[in-house]
């Protein structure tokens, strides 16, 4: 059980850590991008919990949760860049101005790497949001696995 939790914290870690590398190369982070990493923050905390003895059953549980999260998360993504269905107006080359101005528009103190939603700026066979569902729907079958090895919780004493 430990060494399952152990493996899916550190699954979460290098997913988290692969997203700022690619930030880092140049990749800038559309806003489903950064709505992804959020699930993996949590299931890291919950990872290092439950090896710190604190409730691994339901720190496992947790886990599972957010990888589930994120690879929900993931899976909408990846099908917003595929055209298979809308994302949000706001992040998505479908989505109004936002009450911007003309000037606005022309400003140049904008930032420079604007990422919409259903951009794909990398891919290898799936894009980025692809990996993560597909990568995070293992690490969630990983923590549920923690969770069901895990031993059952200590029943509190009932008074008899």
């Amino acid at each position: 059980m430990t060494r399952l939790i152990a493996l899916a914290t550190m699954g979460h870690i290098g997913l988290l850590g692969g997203a700022f590398l690619f930030q880092l190369a140049g990749y800038a982070p559309c806003a489903m991008c950064l709505w992804q990493r959020w699930p993996h923050a949590a299931a890291i905390v919950f990872g290092v919990m439950a090896l710190g003895g604190l409730a691994p059953r339901a720190m496992a549980g947790l886990g599972a949760l957010a990888a589930a999260t994120t690879s929900g998360l993931g899976a909408f993504h990846a099908g917003v860049e595929q055209g298979w269905w809308e994302g949000p107006s706001s992040c998505t080359g479908t989505g109004d101005l936002g009450g911007m101005t003309g000037g606005d528009l022309l400003a140049t103190d904008i930032p420079e790497a604007l990422v919409l939603c259903d951009d794909i700026v990398w891919q290898l066979g799936l894009t980025m949001a692809g990996w993560n569902a597909v990568l995070s729907a293992g690490l969630a079958g990983i923590w549920l696995l923690a969770a069901l090895r895990a031993p059952a919780a200590e029943r509190l004493p009932t008074g008899n």
